[in-house]
């Protein structure tokens, strides 16, 4: 044993107390922390910065490609990778990935593969890297092109520096987002964080927009080419998408002192960026929806949870509602929690109403206090063990468990009869901004006829999405995002009007904007 390393380590008890007080398990997210150390990369079983922040993580360290297929690709068990849920959300809240040579990784991961880290980060996990880890999440290295077997997630090339085996300073900037989670010794400088070559960037040709410089090269000693060039940067474009967080030297072998809380640093920053919730969809009153299709079918929409996994579903209580019931039938053998909120994302430790009994039947009765956007939470409550290969209970909740779920509500007027809304409303659409999809609800005080038509900012109409009869009441309506013709439309912010004409020629107009992301 490492007598001075025992010693030293009593340095960074703070650093474990004050991390345990911050994190615990991210609803929605079976752990926090993948660490890829697969094939080509440096197989670290430990990492102190991990370790001490008290984060959950899931150590991954093979030279086996069909072990390292199995895991991030896809097996007999689970058809989607083991990074993803089988509606594609992330089980983890950020993959890490090691050292080693970053072009063979990606080759060894395949198309495939490769797509899978893409497909993670795009539905909101975050992404942090080291050298090699940093090299083949941007799209080339040097002058031009595409590299082929990077992930291309950050949109920017970069220049090796050709140092290797040696050991550069950091400067941080005053603006750096790591001060916000260590001091540094207040003197905005990291010394001797070993280096074997790893790149820079010119910020004036090669940082796509939205990318934030987190240290500088002290390298004048090594080469005045990397001298105060950009060493550290994170980027995340919306808030849909996680946060890419890379590093060009090795703080990830540090155990203690500023090295050790650079890499901390970098991990908090990129954990902290990780997507908003997303919405599965829109429920009508009365209707009932089944979550009954597998990674392979390729509707995201109507997939299976997984485990550890909430499912989000809205719904728009016109005012007046007496009485909202939302029932959930499960598989037998499976755990469930059901939770419902008004305003804001129904999990466990936000919920105002939930059923908790873990059972395959639930139903929750409500007599709301406020009416307009609700939403309802569905908890696959099963767990996994701590390992990739020895998963514990029902193995078929890799691939997801099927279920129902059903809303409805009673709108009670003065004179105790169900009644229609008495006025007219547009809601804003949710999410917002959007990809691919987007719902609007919107209420109609009678029969009558109704249109709902998209433009462009130039006022150019691209989309007709109602116009039609219609009765009154709430409703609801799904928008994929295309043009009349199926095309799907650009990115870029659009506005949506709505018009309607009652039966006794009253006539109402509303108009809202939303965004369109790619």
């Amino acid at each position: 044993m490492d007598l001075t390393r025992v010693i030293s380590s009593s340095a960074v008890l703070a650093t474990l107390m004050f991390s345990t007080t911050l994190f615990s398990q991210t609803p929605g997210y079976f752990k926090d922390i993948f660490s890829d150390g697969g094939v080509n990369l440096t197989s670290n079983m430990y990492m102190d910065a991990i370790e001490l922040l008290g984060l959950s993580v899931e150590y991954f360290a093979t030279s086996d490609v069909v072990t390292q297929t199995e895991v991030m690709i896809s097996d007999e068990m689970d058809t989607n990778g083991h990074l993803l849920y089988p509606d594609g959300a992330p089980r983890f809240r950020m993959i890490y990935t090691h050292g080693g040579t970053a072009g063979n990784h990606g080759y060894s991961l395949g198309e495939i593969g490769r797509d899978r880290v893409r497909t993670f980060y795009a539905n909101g996990g975050s992404y942090a890297g080291s050298c090699a880890g940093a090299y083949i999440a941007s799209l080339h290295y040097e002058e031009t092109g595409l590299h082929p077997p990077y992930y291309h997630i950050w949109p920017g090339r970069t220049h090796s520096t050709g140092i290797l085996d040696s050991y550069t300073g950091h400067h941080i900037p005053a603006d750096s987002p790591l001060l916000d989670y260590f001091d540094f010794g207040n003197d905005f400088y990291i010394a001797n964080v070993r280096h074997n070559g790893g790149c820079w960037a010119r910020e004036n040709l090669d940082f796509p927009s939205n990318t934030e410089v987190l240290t500088r090269y002290d390298a004048h000693q090594l080469s005045l080419d990397m001298h105060q060039k950009a060493s550290t940067w994170a980027y995340k474009p919306d808030t849909t998408q996680g946060r890419i967080v890379v590093t060009w030297s090795h703080p990830e072998t540090a155990w203690a002192g500023e090295r050790l809380n650079m890499m901390q640093a970098i991990l908090l920053y990129a954990l902290d960026g990780v997507g908003n919730p997303t919405v599965k969809a829109s429920l009508e009153n009365g209707e009932s929806r089944t979550m009954d299709l597998y990674a392979e079918d390729s509707l995201p929409a109507y997939t299976r949870i997984g485990d550890k996994q909430y499912h989000h579903f809205t719904i728009s209580l016109p005012p007046g509602t007496s009485d909202l019931n939302i029932e959930l039938d499960v598989e037998a053998g499976f755990a469930f929690n059901l939770y419902a909120n008004p305003g804001s994302f129904a999990f466990e430790d936000s919920a105002l109403y939930e059923s908790l009994n873990g059972g395959t039947n639930h139903i929750l009765n409500i007599s709301p206090e406020e009416s307009g956007l609700w939403f309802i939470g569905v908890e696959c409550a099963t767990t996994v063990d701590d390992f990739y290969y020895s998963y514990s209970g029902q193995t078929e909740v890799l691939n997801g468990v099927g279920y129902d779920i059903t809303a409805t509500w009673n709108t009670v007027g003065v004179d105790g009869r169900m009644a229609s809304p008495s006025s007219f409303a547009l809601y804003p659409n949710y999410p917002n901004p959007f990809n691919p999809s987007t719902s609007i609800n919107y209420e109609l005080p009678g029969t009558g006829w109704v249109s709902l038509i998209v433009y462009d900012i130039n006022g150019r109409e691209t989309a007709r999405i109602i116009d039609e009869p219609a009765i009154g009441g709430s409703h609801s309506v799904t928008w994929l995002a295309q043009d009349q013709y199926g095309k799907s439309l650009e990115a870029g912010i659009y506005l949506y009007e709505m018009n309607f004409t009652g039966s006794r020629g009253e006539q109402f107009r509303e108009v809202r904007k939303f965004t369109l992301l790619k």
